[in-house]
């Protein structure tokens, strides 16, 4: 993995990342234009899209029919400097005929073995994680 980022104009930089490239930007209060997300917003954006591929791909694997999944990611930012994310929260939803356990097992999967994403932030603060099964809330499995 190799990421090079370079100064565009402003607080705008062009990403090259493994040949990938997109905009990143701060937000007009800090001198930017806000062309495209913050380096900390995208640190949210790679735990939801680490979630994502893991949990797509176990279900997969178990043979569960889910027709849609999105996974959102929230977490606020500290108050003194450097402002740093606090509490996590991930909220995976699933739509289709998925055993509740099975989608369960596959976020369980994810955020304790898998998700490299989450394991980097977690060593710093706590993440939770909500399940929604077409549109309802399942507790965690004991």
């Amino acid at each position: 993995m190799k990421s090079t980022v370079t100064l565009v104009e402003n607080m705008a930089f062009d990403v090259d990342q493994d040949g990938h490239h997109f905009t990143i930007d701060a937000k007009a209060e800090h001198g930017g234009e806000d062309s495209g997300p913050s380096p900390k917003a995208l640190l949210l954006s790679s735990l939801a899209g680490c979630a994502s591929m893991d949990v797509v791909s176990i279900l997969r694997k178990m043979r569960q029919p889910l027709t849609k999944l999105a996974v959102h990611a929230e977490a606020e930012l500290t108050e003194e400097h450097p402002k740093v994310f606090g509490e996590m929260t991930v909220v995976v939803e699933v739509e289709g005929d998925v055993n509740p356990k099975r989608l369960w097992r596959s976020v369980a999967l994810s955020r304790d073995q898998y998700c490299g994403v989450a394991a980097m932030l977690r060593s710093h603060a706590p993440i939770h994680y909500k399940v929604l099964l077409n549109g309802v809330e399942l507790p965690e499995p004991t």
